[in-house]
């Protein structure tokens, strides 16, 4: 059997509504009305005019109620539509205050009035940032989740050599772009683009747009940088050679001509080999010290790369410790570590922060103590002593800047290169609330 259909139920509208509500408030006194005028001792005349007269007006009442209802819901809607179409010019007449009407009205105007203001400002805000996007020498991609490109600046499309409607849509992977997306972002790399070569820096960084995943690169040229760093570098290199040699080279220069002018004279005087014996020694005392300097440069310029192995790190610094026999060296007990260290280099590292502690701690007559301790994901040697602590922190690791006599001035610059070279750091500060420094050496676990 087919099964019987559904009685299909046709719901009003909200006009419909509206309608028959009054309908249903007026038909009662109107039906009154027309009982009491036609059950009346009314003449057929008067009773058809006010029969008309009385329908008439009722039908007036329910269109003008329905339109005083209506007609300011469609108001609202013909606004609501046009903010949504984006028009915010647009606004209702008839608002006013101490109005149920009037009051939701100017909420929407002032909704208008605020849309507007927003979206001026986010033309602005979009102006400039293409204005940025446009002038900066970095070249900005942004792909999505198929890496896609979705947009590039115009250093972006000079690097590339092609034009942003050409490059739109297409993979990391054509462009020569995939691995920028893949690298890590600490190490400069190599590559070759169609619009330039050299180093270049990666920055990424991830942004929703329409609630999907996007990437942004950032390619910036190191090229000319590290030329610029290289070209000082070799500037302080050469201001420091230079001063070396001249301080070494003008005095046996003098020297030299002294003892010229002595061997000239005749007949010779009476002490003259006491003054060349003098004048010679001073020679060889200059060039010794020179010859030591290149040597300490040289130690300097030709670190080579950690060889690391397992070290405990407690044995290291007591061997350490044991090495100083100007006067003794406390060791604070720590726990048991073991980290992944050349052990040449790090008890080098050690020696020299050691020598300088204790050279600080013989001037006061204190004491120099060496310990180790967990600070986050590394662990931090410390050397303390109870010296008159650090007069100048902005000389400390310079190269060949000492305060000794007879120092070379590579001690802790070398000893920073070797924490470095570890992945670590090594940083000297006065103690707080003592007299002395301290050295905080940090190496990864």
């Amino acid at each position: 059997m087919t099964p019987p259909r559904k009685k299909l139920r046709h719901r009003l509208t909200f006009e419909g509504h509206i309608t028959w509500l009054v309908v249903g408030a007026v038909a009662p006194a109107a039906v009154v009305a027309l009982a009491l005028l036609w059950f009346g001792d009314y003449t057929a005349k008067v009773q058809w005019t006010l029969t008309l007269f009385i329908v008439g007006c009722g039908l007036g009442f329910v269109m003008s109620a329905r339109e005083h209802v209506v007609r300011p819901l469609q108001t609202m809607t013909n606004l609501l539509a046009a903010l949504r179409e984006g028009d915010y010019s647009i606004r209702a007449r008839g608002a006013k205050v101490d109005d149920a009407l009037g009051e939701v009205l100017l909420e929407i105007n002032a909704l208008g009035e605020t849309l507007r203001t927003q979206r001026l400002g986010a033309f602005e805000a979009t102006a400039l940032l293409r204005t940025i996007m446009a002038e900066i020498d970095v070249s900005v991609f942004t792909f999505d989740m198929e890496r896609r490109l979705r947009l590039v600046n115009r250093a972006g499309e000079n690097l590339l050599s092609q034009p942003i409607d050409k490059l739109l849509g297409r993979r990391a992977s054509d462009l020569g772009l995939q691995v920028v997306l893949e690298a890590d972002q600490d190490t400069p790399l190599t590559l070759t683009f169609p619009g330039g070569a050299g180093r270049w820096g990666v920055r990424r960084s991830s942004f929703r747009e329409r609630g999907l995943p996007h990437e942004m690169v950032v390619l910036t040229d190191l090229s000319r940088t590290l030329r610029e760093e290289e070209r000082n570098a070799w500037q302080r290199i050469v201001r420091v050679l230079g001063h070396e040699l001249n301080n070494s080279l003008a005095p046996i220069k003098s020297i030299a001509g002294s003892l010229e002018t002595l061997l000239r004279r005749d007949p010779p005087p009476p002490d003259w080999q006491d003054d060349a014996r003098s004048g010679l020694n001073i020679i060889a005392t200059r060039a010794e010290s020179l010859s030591r300097f290149m040597q300490a440069y040289a130690r300097l310029a030709r670190l080579p790369a950690p060889q690391k192995e397992e070290l405990n790190l407690e044995q290291l610094v007591r061997r350490v410790a044991n090495l100083e026999t100007r006067l003794p060296v406390r060791v604070a007990k720590g726990y048991e570590v073991t980290i992944r260290a050349d052990a040449a280099q790090l008890e080098q590292l050690l020696i020299n922060i050691l020598h300088n502690a204790t050279e600080a701690s013989l001037e006061t007559d204190g004491s120099v103590v060496i310990g180790w301790r967990e600070i986050s994901e590394c662990v931090e040697v410390y050397v303390q002593d109870q010296g008159y602590g650090i007069m100048n922190p902005t000389n400390l690791f310079v190269p060949f800047f000492t305060t000794k006599p007879g120092g070379s001035g590579i001690g802790l610059t070398l000893s920073r290169q070797i924490a470095e070279a570890h992945g670590g750091s090594l940083i000297l500060v006065n103690r707080k609330g003592e007299r002395g420094c301290e050295a905080l050496l940090r190496l990864p676990k």
